[in-house]
């Protein structure tokens, strides 16, 4: 019962099943389009729909018309340029791990960032290198030209450079690449980013950034490492650092130990103050600019020996075609490039989207991506997503718009053309240093797994499993790998549901979990099953298995040995063995009756029990004649609560037939209730009814089929105090205020549980 003063609804209406539903209320037709409708209206052209192409197509249209000049300008301006030192910095560092001289990466800065200016529906991600594409695209690299020994035998390397060569791969699986973004794009499979969860991509980017710390030591310690590609590569590469630790540079260790101090102390300053701050601190810049000025002064290369950036050419360099023959060795490693890179930029673009009220086009970011990666990749830069940092920079500076991103590109440009000579003697340690640093919030994604496994165990299985993979086997085997794991558990989540038996909450016409409340009411004979998941071939013997637990008796067995039964009477009534009489079945065998082993026509045990050569029917739950034992069945109604199977398929429906049949056969009663319609029009399109299996046995709700059930079956309630009963009435109060009651099976008033 209700506490007094609750919140209450009240509802009359009559008790209704899917057949009477559908006459007693008029379904609108809704013509369903074909494929061919699909086509006609997506090649369909008016004004209306070119202008609304237009503007997808260049959504900087749409954001420029609302531009406020005075109010945004500035703020751009101030992002613009603050972003743009750091993308200097970063695009010289995250070059290193591309494996490609250091000033290729201020042109991975500056021509994507231009196009996405154009074509990109985000208004605050900073475009340009990020360090886990630079990673994947030098594990592609050195496995095509290794730092030892001769390159693969590709057409075109002739007459080139070992640093050309390089370059050429680069910007060779860059642009293959932004062709399969663009691809996608045009497509519209953008979608596609959705299979990469939050926790796999949290995964992979752990991986990635032990796989870019690893990759920096040798920078850091000032060694000489080759690079390794392939499984493994990591453990190999940690084999040799470890192995020529004593050649360490201790030039080399200690200025990268200095800026990385600075940098994270400043960097933390900067989070716990920013509400103080106008801007953050560019600690990276300030301490490149010291660190450039004290190796010029003292001579850091020659004195000390340690590797500096050297000669930066001024100017961009003329554009090259890529070469095919990379495109065929390459298409395996390109494909997660691309899907990695949009899918990092994608997300961090619809963060910053929620937070300033915009909407982003998953599609169209493809395409942007795709063109600013073939247009880069003419230019030679390489793979450009977005990096967390560099953003977080833009955004929290002020930046309004795609305006502070092409103001960084300006900055770019300038260093390339007029100061790049300044940061020639800079050591390569600093920029390794600055890269290590920069991974504290990728590293910082461990603390994840204890709350993964005390929430979501089979999440924080796929977290792992992407990891280690990734870690073990290389970032593009391992995404492969921790996708693979990802699907498993969807499977596996849906291959075996949590299947339940619900009861009714006294007083409500609310069903729970049995287990789950202690106020709860179950009439006799009577189970409610709950199917918690799609129905398809993988989970249909599942769902089967636990149904007939749930029942309680395997109705295939209980057909079988009824009509072994029946097959037996019907033998020994022909003998004489057995007689009818007015008190039922009499024997009249001396001796005990054996029952027979007779195996043939088995196929006839699984048939509908058939009474027609029989004095009477037979009353399985009585004591039967002859000693005939057959499994007792307590149960005459299963209702199946559908309201969580979205869908069927062909393989499934089969099996749902078998087992309703079965069931039936045994003389349970049948309910499914919140079917959906369209499962319901698949069931009739795909002849799923016939003389057993009948629509009548769907019902709306759990609690119309209940009343139904109590209707027939009044035993099932009859010896239960007024309280333990169901309620059957349902008292309504309307807006105007008036009362009125419906009561469906006993004169009193109400009866409530």
């Amino acid at each position: 019962m209700m506490r007094r003063g609750a919140q209450q609804y009240v509802v009359a209406r009559p008790l209704y099943s899917e057949e009477s539903f559908a006459e007693d209320h008029e379904v609108v037709y809704r013509p369903r389009k074909t494929m061919l409708d699909h086509v006609k209206q997506y090649f369909t052209c008016d004004a209306k729909r070119a202008k609304s192409a237009a503007l997808s197509l260049l959504p900087v249209i749409g954001w420029f018309k609302i531009y406020r000049i005075k109010e945004w300008l500035l703020s751009d301006i101030v992002s613009g340029v603050s972003t743009g030192l750091v993308a200097v910095l970063q695009g010289l560092a995250y070059c290193l791990l591309a494996s490609l001289p250091p000033w290729y990466g201020l042109f991975s800065a500056f021509f994507p960032v231009v196009v996405y200016f154009f074509l990109g529906t985000s208004r605050h991600i900073s475009v340009g290198p990020f360090p886990v594409l630079c990673l994947m695209i030098g594990s592609v690299v050195t496995r095509l030209v290794p730092d030892e020994g001769p390159p693969l035998n590709i057409t075109g390397f002739d007459g080139l450079t070992r640093e050309e060569q390089r370059v050429l791969v680069a910007s060779s699986v860059s642009f293959l690449a932004g062709i399969m973004q663009l691809a996608m794009g045009v497509l519209q499979v953008g979608f596609v980013v959705m299979y990469l969860s939050d926790t796999l991509v949290s995964g992979f980017t752990t991986a990635a950034a032990i796989h870019i710390l690893v990759s920096q030591l040798k920078f850091v310690l000032g060694l000489t490492v080759p690079g390794i590609s392939g499984p493994l590569s990591l453990i190999y590469t940690l084999e040799i650092i470890f192995n020529d630790i004593t050649s360490t540079n201790v030039c080399d260790v200690v200025i990268s130990l200095v800026i990385m101090v600075v940098v994270f102390v400043v960097k933390e300053l900067n989070d716990r103050f920013k509400s103080k701050l106008p801007v953050p601190i560019p600690i990276e810049v300030i301490m490149t600019v010291i660190a450039c000025g004290v190796s010029y002064a003292f001579d850091f290369k020659t004195r000390y020996g340690i590797e500096v950036v050297g000669h930066i050419p001024k100017g961009y360099e003329p554009p090259i075609a890529p070469n095919l023959h990379i495109f065929q060795e390459t298409a395996v490693e390109a494909f997660p490039i691309a899907i990695v890179g949009f899918a990092v930029a994608f997300s961090v673009a619809k963060v910053y989207s929620v937070k300033h009220d915009y909407t982003i086009d998953g599609n169209q970011e493809l395409i942007a991506f795709g063109a600013s990666n073939i247009f880069g990749a003419s230019f030679k830069s390489f793979a450009a997503s977005t990096a967390l940092s560099r953003t977080a920079v833009q955004e929290s500076t002020g930046g309004k718009t795609q305006v502070a991103g092409l103001l960084s590109a300006i900055i770019v440009m300038i260093v390339t053309l007029a100061i790049g000579f300044l940061l020639e003697p800079l050591p390569k340690s600093v920029l390794g240093a600055v890269v290590i640093v920069n991974l504290k919030g990728m590293l910082m994604q461990f603390r994840e797994v204890p709350y993964l496994w005390r929430r979501d165990k089979p999440d924080c299985v796929v977290w792992l499993g992407t990891c280690i993979a990734a870690i073990l086997l290389g970032l593009d085997l391992g995404l492969a790998a921790g996708l693979g794991v990802e699907l498993i558990s969807v499977v596996l989540r849906t291959q075996f549901p949590r299947c339940s038996l619900l009861a009714n909450i006294k007083g409500t016409d609310i069903y729970k979990d049995r287990k789950d409340f202690v106020d709860i009411y179950e009439p006799e004979g009577v189970k409610i099953f709950r199917i918690p998941s799609p129905i398809f071939f993988a989970n249909i013997e599942f769902f089967r298995s636990k149904l007939v637990e749930a029942v309680g008796f395997n109705p295939l067995r209980v057909l079988r040995k009824r009509n072994k039964a029946l097959r037996m009477i019907r033998k020994l009534l022909k003998k004489g063995d057995l007689q009818w009489t007015s008190k039922g079945f009499m024997n009249t065998s001396c001796g005990p009756i054996k029952e027979s082993e007779d195996k043939s026509n088995m196929e006839e045990l699984d048939l509908p029990t058939d009474f027609k050569d029989l004095p009477t029917r037979i009353d399985w739950s009585a004591e039967l004649p002859a000693n005939i034992s057959v499994p007792r069945v307590d149960v005459h109604s299963l209702v199946l609560d559908f309201a969580a199977v979205s869908f069927l398929d062909i393989s499934a429906l089969k099996g749902l037939k078998t087992m309703l049949k079965e069931l039936i056969r045994v003389e349970v009663e049948i309910y499914i209730v919140a079917c959906d319609p369209y499962i319901l029009e698949k069931l009739h399109d795909c002849c799923f009814f016939d003389d057993e299996v009948q629509p009548s046995m769907f019902f709306l709700t759990v609690h119309d089929a209940m009343l139904h059930i109590l209707e027939k079956h009044p035993e099932s309630t009859e010896n239960k105090s007024d309280y333990d009963k169901i309620i059957t009435t349902v008292t309504v109060h309307h807006p105007e205020g008036s009362l009125r009651s419906r009561d469906r099976s006993a004169p009193d008033p109400e009866t409530r549980l």
